[in-house]
């Protein structure tokens, strides 16, 4: 017979797969996202949206195990928190899987013609927000704050990244007005990607909760 306390670990453990094979989806929808955009690929967009639905499908099953494990073993300090942080995780962890689509229609409006500039920091900002998140589900379960820490500097150089292109796009269509509906394309795409970014910051300050039983913001 197992032991209640080894089953509960057994079911935070089980909790924990489930964050990481969403986030491991999300990850994939990342990556196919900015190939669909190099290629302005909509078969590969749409492929990439019904992926949205795994995700919808694990974060249900996430937040019915916790709300469940909250009920029936009632836990209490560090054992509560790590049920709070995967709720809240999970529920981040499908916002980012929600940009990813958002992106992907945005690319499916772009399909039609060549993009004006070449594809330099668009692809730059996905490479770290992709990085970000994967670093950050690290430390949820090993419980390594250093990998929260690298994630808060990747985010810095996100925004700085999704700044300077902001500016550099909206002086494109100053200067040529025809490119102003391709340039709101593209400045769409990097702000959700700066958004995603700060899902990715809210998933690492739930793992610096759970560890350090402080709550607060780690990129200010």
């Amino acid at each position: 017979m197992v032991k209640p306390r080894r089953r509960f670990e057994q079911e935070l453990a089980e909790l924990e797969e489930l964050i990481l094979r969403m986030g491991a989806i999300s990850e994939d929808m990342l990556s196919r996202m900015i190939r669909a955009l190099r290629e302005r690929n909509v078969e590969f967009a749409e492929d990439t949206v019904r992926m949205d639905d795994q995700v919808d499908a694990l974060n249900l099953e996430i937040e019915t195990k916790c709300i469940r494990l909250i009920a029936t073993q009632q836990p209490q300090a560090r054992d509560l928190r790590r049920i709070i942080a995967a709720l809240k995780i999970s529920g981040d962890v499908e916002r980012i899987a929600d940009y990813a689509v958002d992106i992907c229609l945005v690319v499916k409006e772009l399909a039609d013609k060549p993009l004006f500039k070449p594809l330099e920091d668009i692809p730059r900002m996905q490479e770290l927000v992709k990085k970000m998140l994967h670093e950050t589900l690290d430390a949820f379960v090993t419980r390594d704050l250093e990998l929260v820490y690298k994630m808060i500097a990747d985010d810095e150089e996100v925004d700085t990244l999704y700044e300077n292109l902001y500016v550099e796009l909206k002086d494109f269509m100053k200067q040529d007005p025809s490119l102003v509906d391709q340039a709101v394309s593209l400045i769409l795409i990097t702000r959700y990607l700066e958004r995603i970014a700060d899902h990715v910051t809210n998933i690492g300050e739930r793992v610096f909760y759970v560890e350090t039983g402080e709550l607060k913001e780690l990129h200010v």
